[in-house]
């Protein structure tokens, strides 16, 4: 909808989405696939397998696509905690991106992180992309906090797996009759 109609973007209404962090609490405690579901689509990220099933997902939650060169599509593997979190699971993220050879991980938590989980995501070293000339932290903690603030994952350019909407054009008088 946004990308079809840009100019309406401020006007759409989203109910029943949290729109703040007491809202996405509260949906981490009610149904934890769907706060993952939410968290993943809040950074752009899709889930690990392309829908969203129920299971074993071998420590990925989410994907984040982007290109290296002209032909080297990488990701982004995002791993999503609605509870208690440790440095245990900055481990085990670090684990998956050497067991999937991924550039960057991303651990999005409802919880803040320990002094030891980002003394352990920044042992993970950087990505250097040499098509965009720039270094990424290879292990990042966001929280939801922080995303509901704006921040975002640091990663080069984002590649779309859907086809933008064409734009539409402005109606001009009145709307046209639905045809049944």
């Amino acid at each position: 909808m946004e990308d079809a109609f840009p100019e309406l973007k401020d006007k759409i209404e989203v109910v029943g989405e949290p729109v703040d962090l007491p809202g996405a609490q509260q949906l981490a405690d009610r149904d934890k696939y769907q706060f993952q579901w939410w968290a993943l689509d809040r950074i752009g990220a899709s889930p690990a397998g392309g829908d969203k099933k129920k299971g074993m997902d071998r420590g990925i939650d989410g994907v984040i696509p982007f290109m290296e060169g002209s032909m080297d599509r990488r990701r982004v593997i995002v791993s999503v905690k609605g509870g208690a979190v440790s440095s245990a699971h900055v481990r085990d993220l670090k684990g998956v991106l050497e067991r999937e050879d991924a550039p960057i991980g991303v651990l999005l938590t409802m919880k803040p992180a320990t002094r030891e989980m980002k003394t352990e995501a920044a042992s993970a070293g950087t990505y250097a992309s040499e098509t965009w000339g720039k270094s990424y932290p290879r292990l990042q903690i966001l929280t939801i906090a922080d995303v509901l603030n704006g921040k975002r994952v640091d990663m080069p350019p984002q590649v779309s797996p859907f086809a933008e909407a064409p734009r539409e054009k402005a109606a001009k008088g009145k709307q046209a009759a639905l045809e049944m």
